[in-house]
């Protein structure tokens, strides 16, 4: 009877070859690494929440911010848009109001000199009305469909 050589088999398997696949795989990081591109994030709004002045106060040495109120109605609905003492249809008339105000030239940098707004809203209104008035005063997509034009990054939130 023939004992067989089990050691010989051990030495005779095939070793993987790990450095090559771990200079892959570090070759894969650097390059994803490399080409990685950090974009601003859509919808990044400028907001800060109130933290000592009342509404339409402003810190000293500052312009006083356009105050928007947002009333609510039954169930969260809006109720109603008033812009200063003057009350409004709806957000498009809000942002011709904003528009107006800001003097939009359409051109980068159109935002520098934009005073703040601040946004007085009820405590019951739904969030969605609240989105559509930051639409509103923050800027909107030019004629061309290419560049976005920015009224104003500086949105203040309040409640009433």
């Amino acid at each position: 009877m023939r004992i067989r050589n089990t050691r010989r088999r051990a030495r005779d398997k095939d070793n993987l070859k790990m450095t090559a696949m771990i200079d892959i795989v570090f070759l894969l990081l650097i390059f994803f690494v490399m080409t990685f591109k950090v974009l601003a994030p859509e919808g990044d709004f400028n907001v800060k929440m109130r933290q000592k002045p009342g509404p339409g106060e402003s810190p000293p040495g500052e312009m006083p911010p356009l105050v928007v109120q947002l009333c609510a109605g039954q169930g969260g609905r809006l109720a109603g848009i008033r812009l200063g003492q003057r009350e409004l249809a709806n957000f498009d008339e809000l942002h011709q109001q904003i528009r107006g105000l800001v003097r939009d030239h359409a051109g980068p940098g159109s935002a520098d000199a934009a005073p703040e707004v601040e946004l007085a809203c009820d405590y019951d209104l739904d969030f969605e009305h609240v989105v559509a008035a930051i639409t509103a005063v923050s800027g909107y997509v030019a004629d061309d469909n290419r560049s976005i034009v920015t009224l104003t990054d500086k949105i203040r939130l309040s409640s009433r």
